[in-house]
């Protein structure tokens, strides 16, 4: 039987964004239906509309986080503390193991331009680089969510 990390690295090699691909596979457990959760998470892909920016899987397992743990009343300081709180251990995990949370760092091209789009394809990425970051993100967000 496959975890939901698999899962989720599955989802991303059928044609969803990493961010997609994290966010759908356990958005159902906070209420949020999968085409809710692939539409809401679909701009966070590729370090946010190809941007690069943070990566779209670690977006996705913040998303997550927040999901949980997120301030909701404006007085609850803790939420907040708690949710920045995961937000940086999953950060720090994903960065001890990927050596960074940057798309274009972990990438090295630039996804804005047809060169660095078809680099990226020319080399497999989806399937060698981004799907066990997609993998990892998801397994660190599982993580994180078994936390109170």
């Amino acid at each position: 039987m496959s975890t939901k990390p698999d899962q989720a690295a599955a989802t991303y090699i059928n044609g969803f964004n990493c961010a997609q691909a994290v966010f759908s596979t356990y958005a159902e457990e906070f209420g949020i239906d999968r085409t809710n959760a692939l539409k809401i998470s679909c701009g966070f892909g590729a370090g946010m509309g190809r941007r690069q920016e943070v990566c779209g899987a670690v977006s996705g397992a913040i998303l997550l986080i927040g999901c949980k743990h997120g301030k909701t009343i404006r007085e609850d300081n803790a939420a907040n503390d708690l949710t920045y709180k995961l937000v940086r251990e999953l950060s720090e995990k994903f960065i001890a193991k990927h050596g960074s949370i940057s798309c274009k760092e972990l990438l090295g091209c630039n996804l804005l331009t047809p060169e660095g789009q078809q680099f990226y394809k020319e080399n497999n990425f989806r399937d060698c680089k981004c799907a066990p970051y997609v993998h990892d993100a998801a397994e660190l967000a599982e993580a994180m969510l078994m936390k109170d």
